[in-house]
Order: C-alpha cells, then structure tokens, then sequence
C-alpha cells in the first residue's frame, strides 16, 4: 500500500511540474488600444506596445537599457564628411509572407517616409536623407543633405520600421513584418493575438504565442490581474495597488523609468496661450507634486523642461516654474487677463491624464482659469488635437526618446515656432562631438522653459507587474513597447 501511495504521489508530482512547464504562451495587458496597426503613419504609441520589435524590425533597435544595436542592418560605414551611411543587410530575412527582405523594400520604407503625402508621424527625424541608394540587394546607401548625429538613433524608432510594398495596401489591419513574432487577428475592443515566427532570421522566441488584451480601466486591470486572468501588465494604470501586488507572493513588481514626459500640452497659436505671460502664468500655477502624490500616488519625477531627468545632459529648471498662485495671477493680469478666461482641456483616457487632469483643472481654477474638461479616447485625441489642432490644452504623456526635436517643428501640434530653438536644432543634429552635443542639449531645454511652450509636470515612471515566474520582461522603457522576443517562463 505505501508503495502504491508513493506510486501515485510521484505521478500527480510529475503531472504537476509537466502543467508547470507546459505554459508557453502569454497573455498580455495594455491600457490603449492601437487605432491601426501601421506604426509608420500615426503617432499613436500604442502601436509600438503591441508590434515594436515583436512584428516590426529597423534597420537599428533599441535594446532595454536604451541602447542602439543592429538591427535588420547586421554592419554599416559612415562616410568622414557624415553624408554618407552604406547599411549592410543581414541575409536570409523574410517578411512573414515568405517573401524576401532586401535593399528594395529598405528603399521603399524610407522613401515612402519622405514623400509628400507622407503621414509618418517623425517625418521630420528623416529629413537629412536626401536619397536612398540600392548598391545591391544586400546593401543600401543613405545620402544625407547634411551630417546627423542621430541618425541610427532615429532609425531604431517605430515610426522607420522596414515594411514591403507587397502588404502595404492592409498593413493597418494585417501587419506583416520580418520580427520574432506574426501577427495572426485583432479583435478590436478586446485583444490582438500573435504566434511566434519559427522562420525568424535571428534567435528565436521561447514564447509560442502572445495575446494583448485592452484593459483601459484601473479597477478592471486590478481585478484581472489579481484573478491571474493576465499574466503581465505593461505598465500598470492604478499605482494606489502596487503595495498589495508587492505583498502577494505570486506577482513580481518592477518600478522603472521611462522616457515619457507627462505634461500639459499648450496651443501656443490659439489666444490667449500665443501671449508668453499667459503659459508662464498657467506655469507658476500647478504645483506638481500635488499632481504626481494625487494621480499617481508618488509614482513620477518634477520636470521643468521636456528632457529625462535620467539623462546625463537633464538640466534641472522646476525652480524656474515653481507653484506660485499669486505670480500667476499677477502674470494674468499684467497680460491684461485680471478677470481669467475659459479654454479647454482634453483628457486621453490613460490615468496619468484623466486623474492628473482633474488636479490640473482644479489648481488652474485657483488662479482664474476655468479649464473645461473633455474626455476623449486615443483615436478622437488624434483625430481634433494632434492632426486637427482643435484644442487648448491636453495632457498627455510623450513617451519617444530623445524626442526634445519636436520643438523645432513648427507644425507640430503645440505650433511652437521659434527660428532660434531651430538653429540649435539643427546645430545639434549635424554635430557629433559629445561634449558640444551636451551643451547645446542643454541650451535647447533652457529655451523651451524660457518660452514656457508646455506646462512640464513630470516623468512618468514605468510600472509592470507580472506573475512571478515570468523571466526577461524590460523592467524600464527606453520606448514604448513590450519586446516578448526574450521573454519567458522559469522551469
């Protein structure tokens, strides 16, 4: 009898560790939803959650401590003069299609990122390319109209992921890239499914399949973790939970950072937020650290200029727009607006905007300003704010690294147009010495707290939360994405 006992106590043992080695598979939650699944042609990094790395590879990448590494191209050479990059393709790279992946459909992804009618969100990163060369299928030589030290910065971004002619016309419903993972059906509202590429170029991916579910509200994303029916949040929307999650043996919480400034985005072509006095008002008007203990809990770093405070060149300037109500009315009054006036405040649905901005609104209110909020979902913010310019003011979270050059686009949503901010723009990009690099980074972020384009709240930190057992989930965001590539589950 007790050997038959042992018998079965080593065959329901065995049944248990083959359950506990069997899951392959992941379920993944986000807060957005993507619009489309194109990350070439809209600004939405919610594509990136879901595709960067996984469906979609650069010619550069990045890795999870921000690095840029090889990516689709295996090597290149950059001429003396900084003109020319000559990118050599690894070989043996399909589409998921089963079709190949040369020098042609490098030129047909940069050159459709340079056209006219081109809608890539970062068209303006890509500007110095002058022209596009295919030397031979293997290889593909880049022009430059002048020298640009980010180049393979920019070209690790989601917005110049290499994309073929062949699947163009449906890549917004049927993404078919050359990465780790294929895409196989979004069901929208609800989730995206991938299966893992077993014809992948590069090391394979453990996983066998990847399902992102949208989870937009805080009490559902607690409670659909809590009952294990995800098994890793990205970037978890309701801080105020993270000490049960830390207490709970069954989940590992991983506080990072992100590249992700949060601030108050300011039409600055709408009056009255074209008068300087009127941002350096709202500016001196919110007390961030009420917004960041309030929308998130303690979660965030106090920013005064659009740069991480991670970065080596961050120059600190949150004394510069220090919380000062009454220098805020007074800045009011002296632009000639003693009695306040009334704008809007559109909210993306993310916690750090609909919960930040109540407080916003709130502290804005104190001063005279009556902020009247309008909830939208990520495609209308796209749609009336950031294509249309139909707003007064936003929040939201601007989550590409290394993104302060927006600034020197004056058609870029916020419209902020300033020739001088536009020539350390371009001295930057053409210089490489990085000591002189720093110094103009520096001088950049001096200027947009100057003019007091945005209203700076704070960086965003980067909150995952996973199951214990879950190994190679990037514990930072040096952009905004879920690499599953490496992810696994411990033996």
């Amino acid at each position: 009898m007790l050997t038959l006992k042992r018998t079965l106590l080593a065959t329901a043992l065995s049944a248990i560790a083959v359950t506990a080695q069997a899951q392959s598979d992941i379920t993944v939650a986000l807060q957005l939803e993507p619009p489309h699944l194109d990350p070439t042609s809209a600004a939405a990094g919610a594509i990136d959650s879901v595709l960067y790395s996984n469906v979609f590879e650069g010619l550069t990448r990045f890795m999870a401590d921000g690095s840029v590494v090889p990516g689709l191209a295996e090597s290149w050479e950059i001429s003396d003069d900084g003109l020319t990059y000559t990118f050599t393709l690894r070989e043996g790279v399909t589409f998921h299609d089963g079709t190949t992946m040369d020098a042609e459909d490098v030129k047909f992804s940069l050159d459709r990122i340079l056209a006219e009618d081109s809608v890539n969100a970062q068209k303006a990163l890509y500007s110095a390319i002058s022209a596009v060369e295919v030397v031979d299928p293997s290889t593909v030589r880049l022009t430059l109209s002048e020298p640009n030290g980010n180049m393979l910065f920019n070209l690790a971004w989601g917005d110049a992921v290499i994309v073929a002619p062949e699947s163009i016309e449906n890549i917004k419903q049927q993404p078919i890239g050359t990465g780790a993972f294929k895409f196989v059906e979004w069901v929208q509202s609800d989730r995206i499914e991938l299966v893992r590429n077993d014809a992948y170029w590069g090391t394979p991916a453990v996983l066998e399949a990847a399902t992102f579910k949208f989870i937009s509200d805080p009490t559902a994303a607690f409670a659909a973790l809590m009952a294990e029916d995800i098994d890793y949040f990205s970037n978890f929307p309701a801080p105020e939970n993270l000490p049960q999650f830390e207490a709970d043996p069954r989940f590992q919480v991983l506080v990072g950072s992100t590249e992700g400034e949060v601030i108050l985005s300011t039409n600055n072509k709408m009056p009255p937020f074209d008068n300087p006095l009127v941002r350096q008002a709202m500016a001196h008007a919110i007390d961030r650290q009420a917004i960041i203990d309030g929308a998130m809990f303690g979660y965030g770093t106090p920013i005064g200029t659009h740069f991480p405070p991670h970065n080596p060149a961050y120059v600190d300037l949150t004394g510069q727009s220090a919380f000062d109500p009454d220098k805020a009315k007074s800045l009011l009054a002296e632009a000639g607006l003693a009695d306040g006036f009334e704008t809007t405040l559109y909210l993306p649905p993310p916690s750090y905007a609909r919960r930040g901005g109540e407080i916003v609104a709130a502290q804005l209110a104190q001063v005279g300003i009556t902020a009247q909020i309008i909830n939208v979902e990520w495609a209308q913010w796209l749609e009336s704010v950031f294509k249309g310019k139909d707003f007064g003011l936003t929040i939201v979270m601007h989550s590409e690294p290394f993104d302060i050059g927006i600034y020197a686009n004056p058609e870029y949503y916020f419209q902020y147009d300033n020739p001088n901010f536009q020539a350390v723009m371009a001295t930057l990009n053409s210089t490489t010495d990085p000591e002189v690099r720093t110094q103009l980074l520096k001088q950049a972020q001096q200027m947009i707290a100057d003019d007091y384009v945005n209203g700076y709240l704070f960086q965003l930190a980067w909150l995952p939360i996973a199951k214990s057992g879950l190994k190679g989930i990037w514990q930072n965001a040096p952009t905004q994405a879920t690499d599953l590539t490496a992810v696994s589950w411990s033996q």
